[in-house]
This record gives C-alpha cells, sequence and structure tokens, in this order.
C-alpha cells in the first residue's frame, strides 16, 4: 500500500501493473514521502531516550539500587514482574562509607521519619555525620585535669585552653585541625554543613553560646576531634541551673563520639547529681565506648592508691549498675617528673595502654561507623515495631484518655511487642526514658507503619552490609590483623 502512495506522489497511475513495470525495469520501489509519520516517529524516539535518561538519573540520585530478576514484557503485559531487591552498585560508591551513606538514605531514614525516631532519639544523620572523624569526649568534673589532659597528647596549648585549680573551662571546645590557628563560634558552627554539628542548633542560641571550636594545627587533629566539656558542677553550684540541658548536651555528643573519657582525681571521687545525669546520659549512648581515667594518681602513695582505687569503684558501682567491670587507667598526663615516684613503672604503662587505644582510634574508624550504623538499625527497628503495635490500637474517639492508658502500660506494651515479633527484652529503651519522651508525641498523627517496611531493615543487616563488606573488605578483619 505504502508503496502505491509512492507511484501516486511521482505521478504515475497507482495501480499493481504499473507497480510491476517498476519492479521490472530495475528503478527500484518508489518509497512515499510521509513527513506526519516521520513526525511521529521522531518525537516517540525523543520521548524514550528522556525516559531512559530520567531513569539513569534517578538510579544515580537514589544510590544506584538497581532491580534484579527478569524483565517485564511490553507495559508490563505477558510476563511477571520480579519485586524489586536493592542492591548497591560499586559504579555509584567508592568506599564502605559511601556505601553506608545510600544505605541510611534509601533505607534507614525513610522508617525514621515516619514513626518518628528523631523526637525519641537523635537526629536524622548527614553526610558529614558519616564523613567525621573519630571524636574523643572527655567529662569530669571541674579541674581534674581534661585540659591538661588534652595538651598533654597534643603537645601544645591550643586556642581558649585554660589551666588553673579553679573551673576555667566553662564551654563545649571541639579541638580540631587546622592550619589556621583560631576559634570557631558555636553559631557558626552550627550552620556549617561540613562539620558534623549541625543538628547542635535544636539546644538553642543558650547553648551555642556556650560552644566553640578550637582550631590548631596538631598532628594528632588530622585523625582525632578532641570535645573538651564544661567542669560538672557539684555542691551548691549544681542547683543553679545552666541555661541549656546540660545531659541532653553529653547525650548528643556521646552519641557521635567513638571514646570517652570519665576524669577523677584521687581528691575528687564523689559523683554528683549533675554527674551522675551527665554519666547516665552517656551511658544510654553506649557503655562500650566508656573508659575511666584516675588522673594525677601521682600525688599518692601505693597504699593510698590502693584506697582510693577502691573508693572510685565503689562510687562508680553507685551509678553503673553493671556487672561487667569499666576499664580505669591510672596516671598522670602532664610533662612533668612524677610527684611520688613509687608506682612509676604502673603509671607508665597505663600512661602508654590509654595512649595506644586513643591512637588506635583512625585504624578502628570504618568499623567504629558500622557498629555505630548497626546499632542505629537494630534501635530504628524495635522503634518501629512499637510504634506500629501503637498506631494499630489508636481509637477514633477518646485519643487523649487512650494515650494516658498506654503511659501507664508501657512496659506490657513492650513485653508484648517482643513476644510479638522475637526481640530481645535487651534491646528496647528504658521504659521510664520511653514513658517520659511519649508524653508529648501523638501516636495518630504518624501514618500506618506496613510490616513489609520494617522487614527491609532486616535485609538491611542481613544481606546489604554482609555484601558490601565482601566488596570493600572487612573492616573488623582488618583491625584484628594488627
Amino acid at each position: 500500500m505504502l508503496w502505491l502512495v509512492g507511484l501516486a506522489q511521482a505521478g504515475e497511475p497507482p495501480t499493481m501493473d504499473a507497480l510491476g513495470e517498476a519492479l521490472a525495469s530495475g528503478r527500484g520501489l518508489p518509497l512515499p514521502d510521509l513527513p506526519e509519520l516521520d513526525s511521529w516517529r521522531e518525537r516517540g524516539k525523543a520521548r524514550v531516550a528522556k525516559a531512559r535518561s530520567a531513569a539513569a538519573d534517578r538510579e544515580s540520585s537514589e544510590g544506584a539500587f538497581k532491580p534484579s530478576g527478569k524483565k517485564s514484557g511490553w507495559f508490563g503485559m505477558g510476563r511477571k514482574r520480579s519485586v524489586p531487591k536493592a542492591k548497591i552498585s560499586a559504579k555509584n560508591v567508592n568506599s564502605m562509607v559511601e556505601a553506608l551513606k545510600v544505605l541510611y538514605r534509601t533505607k534507614v531514614r525513610p522508617l525514621e521519619e515516619e514513626t518518628g525516631f528523631a523526637h525519641f532519639y537523635s537526629p536524622a544523620l548527614k553526610d558529614a555525620d558519616f564523613d567525621a572523624k573519630p571524636t574523643v569526649l572527655l567529662l569530669g568534673q571541674y579541674s581534674v585535669g581534661k585540659t591538661s589532659f588534652i595538651r598533654y597528647i597534643l603537645g601544645r596549648d591550643y586556642p581558649t585552653a585554660q589551666i588553673g585549680p579553679e573551673p576555667t573551662t566553662d564551654r563545649f571546645v571541639a579541638v580540631m585541625h587546622s592550619y589556621d590557628e583560631g576559634v570557631t563560634p558555636g553559631n557558626t558552627l552550627a550552620v556549617q554543613t561540613d562539620k558534623p554539628f549541625t543538628a547542635l542548633q535544636k539546644f538553642g542560641t543558650a547553648f551555642l553560646n556556650k560552644f566553640v571550636a578550637s582550631n590548631c594545627p596538631a598532628e594528632l587533629l588530622e585523625h582525632v576531634t578532641l570535645i573538651d566539656t564544661p567542669g560538672v558542677l557539684s555542691g551548691e553550684k549544681q542547683r543553679i541551673e545552666r541555661s541549656y540541658d546540660f545531659s541532653a548536651a553529653v547525650e548528643w555528643f556521646a552519641e557521635r563520639s567513638d571514646l570517652i573519657l570519665l576524669l577523677f582525681d584521687p581528691h575528687k571521687l564523689d559523683i554528683s547529681d549533675e554527674f551522675k545525669r551527665a554519666i547516665g546520659a552517656v551511658r544510654m549512648a553506649s557503655d562500650d565506648k566508656v573508659r575511666v581515667v584516675l588522673n594525677k594518681a601521682d600525688q599518692v602513695s601505693t597504699q593510698q592508691l590502693m584506697r582510693v582505687y577502691g573508693a572510685l569503684m565503689w562510687s562508680l558501682s553507685r551509678v553503673v549498675r553493671t556487672p561487667e567491670v569499666l576499664r580505669v587507667y591510672i596516671g598522670n598526663f602532664r610533662d612533668a617528673e612524677y610527684m611520688v615516684k613509687d608506682n612509676a613503672d604502673l603509671l607508665d604503662r597505663e600512661r602508654d595502654d590509654l595512649l595506644n587505644d586513643l591512637y588506635d582510634l583512625p585504624r578502628r574508624n570504618v568499623a567504629r561507623k558500622i557498629n555505630e550504623f548497626v546499632k542505629r538499625t537494630r534501635a530504628t527497628k524495635i522503634h518501629a515495631y512499637i510504634m506500629a503495635y501503637l498506631r494499630a490500637k489508636v481509637p477514633t474517639f477518646g485519643k487523649e484518655k487512650w494515650h494516658a492508658r498506654q503511659l501507664e502500660k508501657m512496659e506490657e506494651t513492650f513485653q508484648k511487642v517482643a513476644a510479638q515479633h522475637a526481640l530481645a527484652p535487651g534491646d528496647f529503651p528504658p521504659v521510664e526514658y520511653f514513658r517520659e519522651k511519649m508524653q508529648g508525641f501523638k501516636v495518630h498523627k504518624i501514618p500506618s507503619i506496613s510490616k513489609r517496611a520494617i522487614e527491609r531493615l532486616d535485609e538491611v543487616l542481613s544481606e546489604d552490609l554482609p555484601r558490601m563488606m565482601q566488596q570493600y573488605g572487612n573492616p573488623f578483619a582488618e583491625a584484628a590483623s594488627y
């Protein structure tokens, strides 16, 4: 038919005889000129190219998760489409940390946002949190040697450092590396997206006014960030309230720290109420990162040191109610001879152990990030199951009374959720802590949570992470090989 149209456009009769003559003469079959058909075909090609480009951009922006299985038929017909299974594409991630970012953005963070995870725990992570250097948090009462400890391991002073018998550090100080020495105010740090401090804006201007970054070119700071804290108040001073939530700020830094040092000295073994709350906040973040440092131990004799050590362990047992004993380092971290040399060998070995633990942090950085990612993923899973259980029971009327009853029955709710999904009771948050957070949370405002969305977190732990460690190398094996 198209060839007959071509004959007519050439001025010849559109008949089968004329078509036979054209074929026998060797001129070839005439092709018709159909501009509308050509235009339609070009528009179709453009639409296909645009769709392919959009799909490629979407795959790249969403972390290169690609579906697996058989291809579907024309317009999805003819063959049953398989369920897409997320896989990390090697061409879009070049390290384990980058792969963790992709997993968090695509599988963990969406469920955190649906279930209000940030209201109960820490805010959503940003890329700067994954890229941050290992962090060491120092916590203790005033004049126990926190600032002196930092000066000792850096081998130099840093901006804002003040040392004296009176309370000298009155703010949180992030000691960071920079070839330009100086101080960056907290309000400026909170808006710098390349720094892991943007989430501190939630504590308000009162806290940011008491937070600075001290920049200096010390070699250790190329690999580690140190957080100096205000001396914990004791006695009458602790009754004077700070202008910000000190315990909440300590908990925020503790969650993001790789090592937490609780400093004491032989003359300050008591634990005040504020120090007790701060230790409780630290333990909420993680127990395995906490170390105890008995500083200025060269000021007492061997017999006195034994008594001081026993008194310290007794004080800690009143706060840290676990059968495991915290690791305690004994030493004096200052550039001077020991005042009492009876225990010089012991103090030297203890100091070397602590410094080795500190200098080992950069090598274990990736392993620590994976460990924290797994802990956060499990916490998100537990939280999602709790919220799904409560959300399914929200009544149409009388929501306020129902909410009040649920606060009273929170422990029973935890037991039911644990039994229903075969979860370990130890993975659940403290009941009182969760009940306090629940008071200001509206369960009926969150969307219904599907079981499949929660099960995807199990896939992260059982499939995605093992595949990533196989692809990029197991950092835990590397750390153990040293």
